[in-house]
């Protein structure tokens, strides 16, 4: 089975790296800096939240095209571009690719694979989840700095069980599920502190674990879950806890919710969000896929949602700004976002 990775970016990377260093047949596609960067240090690949063990791909052994006819003999794709990207890189794909191609986003939010589907009418596309973070180095290594599960969803296809064992022999926990949306959710409202990483400049442990941080990722994170339980949506878990534990965990002291979390998950120091990496690179962000669907499912239920709404107009002020993170201490955050 010949594995396409759509996107050759942080999550990409690892994904295709890791598959690769396991034997298996991987093409990345992307952009020319990319390529070239893999040309010259191939993949180092870092498991920071787990064994920290460093695996390495040379750069012989990657395989790297610039478009997307260079898929056309692929029989799995996994789609990893951000989610902007997504309805144009599939109408690159449409007729590109082989007509049998499985198709599968791994992307954040929660419409990505909708979005390739009506691209790709005729193609089995399935959803997914990479239910941990990747943070991009230099000359070509990449570090997975949390611990969670890969998900995809469910199919009556036989590289869907395939693909599944191909990444769990790459040493990543891998689920086929049947109720994607559910897992989505709850993958969609721990995404919500993205941004507040990429406003602020804090990595993920200060997040959680620093009061005055942790005060505001409660107030976005409240606020979603009460609008996704007034929708009648049920989020399941990813990972070792319910996202609607997650409240409640972060009233806990520090000293106690350190102890709490080293139970349940690892985090690298050097774990920030992707969003926060857009920023510094002047990239637009996913605001809009991750904080934009708590406001959209405000409005479906004819109510708002001020603190993500609030969230979103800081980043997209920051994207406009071309500066960078804006660094806002956590003090002013808060008081940007609590009215």
């Amino acid at each position: 089975m010949k594995i396409g990775i759509v996107g050759a970016g942080a999550i990409g990377c690892y994904l295709g790296g890791r598959l690769c260093a396991r034997g298996a047949q991987v093409v990345f596609l992307g952009r020319p800096r990319v390529k070239d960067e893999l040309a010259a240090h191939g993949l180092n690949l870092v498991d920071g939240a787990g064994r920290g063990a460093t695996l390495q791909v040379e750069p012989s052994q990657v395989q790297f095209v610039l478009e997307p006819s260079g898929l056309a003999d692929c029989s799995v794709l996994l789609v990893c571009v951000k989610s902007a990207q997504t309805a144009l890189m599939a109408r690159d794909l449409a007729g590109a690719i082989a007509s049998d191609a499985l198709v599968i986003s791994l992307q954040n939010g929660l419409g990505n694979a909708d979005a390739i589907r009506r691209e790709l009418p005729r193609h089995t596309v399935l959803g997914g989840i990479v239910g941990f973070n990747v943070v991009t180095g230099q000359a070509g290594a990449f570090r997975r700095a949390t611990t969670g599960p890969l998900v995809i969803e469910a199919a009556p296809d036989a590289r869907v069980s395939t693909l599944a064992s191909a990444l769990r022999d790459a040493d990543m926990a891998t689920e086929v599920v049947s109720d994607l949306r559910a897992k989505q959710w709850s993958k969609l409202v721990m995404n919500l502190n993205n941004a507040v990483s990429a406003l602020t400049g804090a990595p993920t442990q200060q997040l959680i674990f620093d009061a005055a941080y942790r005060r505001i990722v409660r107030a976005v994170s409240v606020e979603a879950l009460d609008l996704i339980k007034r929708a009648g949506h049920v989020p399941s878990k990813v990972g070792p806890l319910p996202v609607q534990w997650l409240p409640t965990m972060l009233r806990l002291p520090s000293s106690l919710l350190k102890w709490v979390a080293r139970l349940q998950l690892k985090i690298d120091p050097t774990a920030r969000s992707s969003m926060w990496e857009d920023l510094s690179r002047g990239r637009l962000t996913e605001v809009d896929y991750l904080n934009g669907e708590i406001v959209k499912l405000a409005e479906s239920l004819g109510t708002t949602a001020p603190i993500n709404q609030r969230i979103i107009g800081l980043v997209h002020d920051a994207e406009r700004a071309g500066k960078g993170p804006p660094n806002l201490s956590a003090d002013e955050l808060w008081r940007a976002i609590s009215g």
